[in-house]
């Protein structure tokens, strides 16, 4: 809690608008104090960052370029970031062919990886006569690129680390700009939008946790109100302002106007017009961002517009997107000499 006291001359002006500046307020009143209950929050980002990207080799292995674990927590912060990941990993699981060396299940856990950090491992099992036995999907948040380049590295926690014998892990990136160790995920530009999403469903909570009770500002004027009195009250707007979706101000300003005491609410209609026209925003962002088709993620046109026909929009969205999604996944193919990946064509692109 902060304090300020001030002595100079009273005076009030905000320019041509007329309107009561608060700071001239302050200022003049020779015993009037204010206080806040919040402290400071910090806007920046380690996005601002995404430019110096680089992987430091540790003598072992590459670091990453960013914290994978930063894009866990994104994929459950937006409903439509992390529906447009799945639907992504059902497509192709669905035209997904097993194969003996690799099921159906560990495709679909290597697809997801793909989509989610731009990565996928496979490790090779082999028998006695050292030919495959069978393809092993090996989490991407925990793998790393040795710093040979062909060895690769398991690792759970510092002191548990696993190191890969050369040529044992397949690895399937999507390229970066940045650098050539590691591959990044298509939707990085939409991070900030889905944060954004999650940071006002979070608001939305607080608000009706809160009782839908806007935070308020409590100005006492009245000069036979006595210090002890104002502490009583400073207590009570503390202990009530919930869990921070809004906040509370007492301002104190003895013989400060007519009206003693006042009691000005925020107001909540706007706090809720807000949360709507941001919901629409990030939206809107995360749909360019991936790329998919508004109808085929279920979403309702606006108004009593028309969202166009399903069947196109899909057929689209396989050849724009999946199929080149399938044929780098084909490079599993090359790296161990025989068609382990396969796909089925796309039902709606097949010809009738």
């Amino acid at each position: 809690m902060t304090k300020r006291r001030y002595n100079n001359k009273h005076t009030v002006s905000n320019g041509s608008s007329g309107q009561t500046d608060i700071a001239d307020t302050l200022k003049g009143d020779p015993s009037l104090s204010a206080f806040t209950f919040d402290g400071p929050y910090s806007v920046t980002d380690a996005y601002d960052l995404l430019d110096s990207m680089c992987c430091v080799d540790n003598g072992r292995y590459y670091e990453t370029p960013v914290d994978w674990k930063g894009f866990t927590r994104a994929f459950s912060q937006s409903p439509l970031h992390q529906s447009a990941l799945y639907f992504k990993r059902n497509v192709l699981t669905g035209c997904f062919i097993p194969h003996p060396l690799l099921s159906r299940q560990a495709f679909s856990a290597f697809a997801l990886d793909w989509f989610v950090f731009g990565n996928a491992y496979l490790e090779r099992r082999t028998n006695r006569l050292g030919g495959p036995l069978k393809l092993q999907h090996v989490p991407a948040l925990n793998t790393r690129r040795g710093s040979d380049l062909d060895t690769y590295w398991f690792i759970r926690q510092w002191k548990d680390e696993h190191e890969f014998k050369a040529g044992e892990v397949c690895h399937v990136m999507n390229p970066d700009i940045h650098q050539e160790i590691y591959g990044m995920p298509e939707y990085m530009a939409a991070l900030l939008s889905a944060s954004l999403s999650h940071s006002a469903d979070k608001f939305r909570k607080l608000y009706y946790d809160n009782g839908s009770h806007a935070g308020c500002i409590l100005y006492v004027g009245a000069s036979q109100v006595d210090p002890e009195s104002i502490k009583v009250v400073q207590k009570t707007l503390s202990e009530a302002r919930g869990k921070g979706a809004f906040k509370n101000v007492l301002i104190h300003a003895p013989g400060g106007g007519k009206d003693g005491v006042q009691l000005l609410p925020f107001s909540q209609i706007s706090a809720k017009d807000e949360f709507l026209n941001i919901k629409s925003a990030t939206r809107s962002d995360l749909r360019d961002a991936h790329r998919i088709p508004p109808q085929l993620m279920g979403s309702m046109p606006e108004g009593t517009g028309s969202l166009g026909d399903i069947e196109k929009a899909a057929r689209v969205f396989a050849i724009n997107e999946m199929l080149p999604v399938m044929e780098a996944m084909k490079s599993v193919n090359d790296w161990l000499g025989m068609d382990v990946i396969r796909f089925n064509s796309y039902a709606l692109l097949e010809d009738k």
